[in-house]
């Protein structure tokens, strides 16, 4: 039986079936994190691709090559056989398709430093969510220099679940719909599901956006045990959102797909969502201004950011009572957060 089941195994990992020049595509995950190894972990099940994390997490990559484990982030979950764990950068130099799955400020750094290593015809999908240089983009800032088609997957996608193969959607955006069939196809028949946008930046803001809305809610939640009271905030914050978005040029159909309302409600109603965590921590009082200083969550950087641009652009900040709130708990000497909540109801009565 076991001679079969390796037999079996083998004829999936070879399987060429409707690829170019009789090649296994060749994907690439840059990172060893919760994201990349569940995903990674989808596509290396199908056994038709050669499928590999490049970390830079030793033990990591020799966990997972010699005990199918990721013991950092799924120490309790056997990987497929067929995925691999690298940290020779080489890799990339023959890869089709990238997933960039580490922290948004270092995607932009990493495929600058790299960019000789990568394969030039490469798919780059990013996955990350959160700003690249400053108030900038990922895409925005590596479409420079790369001359690589780039692509974005963002949506409400809790990596526990999708390594126990629970479904999942993403938006897959790019400016273009050249690739997106070459990228979907990866995923048929798997726990993934799609839908598509060419509003590239918008999906980008919404990915960021919702980081800061889902403190907001959990503010209110670790004051306020009222259905009421949420619907009116997660109304008045979706509203806020597809303002900013359109403002900084984003289309407000893109609030409607998976990045939008779908990721939004996912980190702002679940308590795994780190950002959620944050809200309940500050309205139950965990908090003061030298653990502000400390905060690097994604939803602290993107307030921060998110106010300044509205400044720059010479819109109202008045318009926006929620972002602003937030902005002052986290930058005001000693806000008494216990009134955040009443605060911003004065604010949109």
């Amino acid at each position: 039986m076991k001679i079969l089941m390796l037999l079996s195994e083998n004829l999936l990992r070879n399987n060429i079936l409707g690829y170019k020049n009789n090649a296994m595509k060749k994907i690439v995950f840059v990172g060893s994190g919760a994201i990349a190894t569940a995903i990674g972990n989808v596509l290396a099940r199908k056994g038709m691709y050669d499928v590999t994390l490049l970390s830079i997490e030793e033990e990591v990559v020799e966990s997972i090559n010699n005990q199918r484990l990721n013991i950092t982030y799924f120490p309790n979950v056997k990987l497929s056989r067929t995925l691999k764990a690298s940290s020779d950068i080489n890799i990339l130099s023959d890869a089709d398709v990238i997933f960039m799955a580490i922290p948004s400020t270092a995607v932009v750094d990493y495929l600058f430093e790299h960019k000789k290593y990568l394969n030039p015809r490469a798919i780059i999908v990013n996955l990350a969510k959160g700003f690249g240089k400053d108030d900038k983009l990922i895409p925005d800032c590596v479409s420079h220099f790369l001359v690589n088609p780039i692509l974005t997957m963002k949506g409400p996608s809790f990596a526990r679940e999708i390594i126990n193969r629970q479904e999942t959607g993403f938006t897959l955006a790019s400016f273009t719909n050249d690739y997106f069939n070459e990228v979907a196809d990866l995923f048929e028949n798997t726990n993934i599901y799609f839908d598509y946008s060419n509003d590239m930046n918008g999906v980008e803001y919404a990915s960021i956006l919702k980081n800061i809305y889902a403190i907001i809610i959990g503010m209110l939640d670790a004051n306020y045990d009222s259905a009421n009271m949420r619907s009116l905030i997660i109304t008045k914050a979706i509203n806020e959102m597809r303002s900013l978005l359109i403002n900084f040029g984003g289309k407000d159909i893109t609030m409607f797909n998976y990045c939008g309302f779908g990721d939004f409600s996912l980190t702002a109603l679940n308590d795994m969502s780190r950002n959620r965590t944050l809200g309940l921590l500050i309205g139950k009082g965990f908090f003061n201004s030298g653990i502000s200083e400390k905060v690097v969550l994604e939803g602290r950087i993107a307030v921060d950011v998110f106010y300044q641009k509205v400044l720059d652009s010479h819109i109202d900040i008045n318009a926006y009572p929620l972002m602003s709130e937030l902005y002052h708990v986290f930058n005001d000497n000693d806000y008494p957060t216990k009134k955040f909540v009443k605060n911003i109801l004065n604010k949109i009565k």
